[in-house]
């Protein structure tokens, strides 16, 4: 006996499978509302599965969580918002269908986390300059960028997270109509996803589906963690909270 674990057709040492369900309980509390932490999911199931075959199973994982978040954040989004970005956003994430083969990890982690820096920057302007404090920084471009950016990362390595944060946070809604709105969008997009990466990528089949229902419980006691937590952090405080971590998340892609 080597003290691995065989979950399907996966084999797993006892330390591999705790971080899987630790990464999954952090799933749920990023998707609760604790915005920014969950981008050290995604090098974390890389390191476990591979880069590619962790996508696969993530996705299933993200999609319970974001089933949950919108089940208890469901009556706050803003979906002139969400209808706003979908487009450029399908559109980045058939750019990703088509070109992401040809961009190695590295590559793709340094344009991400550019992107990132470039439009945390915005935003920060936005906040301290303009008069106007609700208006959006860039209008339309603003959101072309996102879409694309962010479709484009979600499809690669599920990791788009950062880019959509910084966008609605700029719409500067409450907290709970962010959390919401987020909650919805990313459960949209994230459903999309599901059958290109079981037809096209061929990185979602029984096995790996079935290992993702495992994490299950995990992923719920993430959420009621994550409800919590946020609603112990006032406004303000909340707003530079996800600027902070998402900061952080940005340049830990840049230096990775």
């Amino acid at each position: 006996m080597d003290g691995t674990i065989m979950l399907f057709s996966y084999s797993l040492s006892p330390g591999e499978l705790m971080l899987f369900f630790l990464c999954s309980m952090i799933t749920g509390m990023a998707k609760a509302g604790l915005k920014g932490i969950g981008l050290v999911i995604v090098p974390v199931m890389a390191l476990i599965f591979g880069a590619r075959p962790s996508t696969g199973i993530l996705l299933p994982v993200l999609v319970m969580a974001d089933i949950m978040a919108v089940i208890y954040w469901r009556k706050y989004a803003e979906w002139k918002y969400i209808m706003k970005l979908l487009p450029p956003a399908l559109a980045g994430i058939v750019i990703a269908m088509i070109t992401g083969r040809l961009i190695n990890a590295r590559q793709f982690s340094a344009i991400l986390s550019s992107i990132v820096i470039i439009m945390l920057v915005m935003m920060i302007t936005n906040d301290i300059f303009r008069k106007n404090k609700d208006k959006i920084p860039g209008g339309k471009g603003f959101a072309a960028l996102t879409g694309l950016s962010g479709g484009f990362a979600t499809m690669i390595g599920n990791s788009a997270g950062p880019v959509f944060n910084l966008y609605f946070l700029a719409m500067r809604m409450p907290k709970k109509e962010f959390i919401g709105t987020v909650a919805w969008f990313f459960l949209i997009v994230n459903v999309i996803k599901i059958p290109l990466h079981v037809f096209a990528w061929n990185t979602i089949d029984i096995n790996s589906f079935l290992l993702s229902l495992t994490a299950l419980p995990a992923i719920a006691l993430g959420i009621a963690a994550g409800i919590y937590l946020v609603g112990l952090f006032p406004e303000k405080v909340y707003r530079y909270f996800v600027i902070i971590v998402t900061a952080v998340s940005a340049l830990a892609l840049f230096i990775k």
